[in-house]
């Protein structure tokens, strides 16, 4: 059972159970104070307000998303457009949803345009480009909703990674969505060009 603090009072709830857990709502104020309060807790809110607790990822699936965020990396520092974000980053999306995708990335003249205050906040801003990795805990059927939240509020290219079938979903702009069974790689241009993402250490 983990303690989870909200201004003076106190819930008690358990979140290192092996799905995610709804709090109750709360207002964006509430939920940037309720995230300060608890800052190892692992949250998104969604646009109507309702904040999940999610449970810490296993080991193996920690592993991926370190190889996603190091692929994404390495292509970001090389190309030199933009900035990349791994999943400790939250970003609260027009809708006013924050959400925290596994890696995310954006074009430099839109990260550079919010002002030093909101970039260490949620920052109020969709990135261009997200990666979900489904876990354990995740239904196909959520991550599926989720990435087209990501599209309607500004994402241009969205992966969803399904290690448990081997398929990856590419979720872009004009609302296409393309199904890759097993890949090797996954191109992700012209959204971001020349970059390839290496499946090999990820399934």
């Amino acid at each position: 059972m983990t303690y989870l603090k909200i201004k003076d009072e106190t819930m008690l709830m358990t979140v290192n159970s092996s799905s995610p857990t709804t709090l109750q709502k709360m207002s964006q104020e509430q939920f940037y104070e309720f995230c300060r309060l608890n800052p190892d807790l692992r949250v998104e809110r969604t646009a109507q307000g309702e904040v999940i607790a999610m449970p810490p990822t296993f080991a193996d699936t920690g592993n991926r998303n370190f190889r996603i965020a190091q692929q994404l990396a390495n292509w970001s520092d090389q190309d030199g457009t933009g900035d990349g974000f791994d999943s400790s980053a939250g970003f609260t999306l027009p809708n006013g949803a924050t959400r925290s995708p596994d890696a995310a990335w954006m074009k430099l003249d839109r990260w550079n345009s919010l002002t030093d205050e909101q970039k260490a906040s949620f920052s109020s801003i969709c990135p261009d480009f997200v990666i979900e990795l489904r876990s354990a805990s995740d239904t196909l059927k959520g991550l599926k909703e989720k990435m087209q939240e990501y599209i309607e509020n500004g994402v241009r290219l969205g992966l969803l990674i399904d290690r448990k079938n081997l398929t990856v979903y590419c979720y872009r702009a004009d609302g296409s969505v393309t199904v890759l069974n097993n890949p090797t790689t996954v191109d992700c241009s012209p959204e971001l060009p020349g970059f390839m993402l290496q499946m090999a250490k990820i399934w």
